[in-house]
């Protein structure tokens, strides 16, 4: 169990580090990305940008 916490803590750390380069590739600004402001702050669900690096893992992962 604590082994996924700490897998989940660190993808996470490299994903907000990667997210600027990652939105200048056009990341977070699919269809299908949810942006929202609520009490003041913005909320950002990038639900089709998920996906796509998801696929993109996944085949990755395939050929190694």
């Amino acid at each position: 169990m604590i082994r996924w916490i700490i897998v989940v803590f660190l993808a996470l750390m490299l994903i907000s580090w990667f997210s600027p380069a990652l939105q200048k590739l056009g990341f977070g600004k699919l269809p299908g990305d949810i942006r929202f402001k609520l009490f003041g702050r913005e909320i950002f669900i990038p639900l089709t940008s998920t996906i796509l690096l998801s696929m993109v893992a996944a085949v990755i992962a395939k050929f190694l």
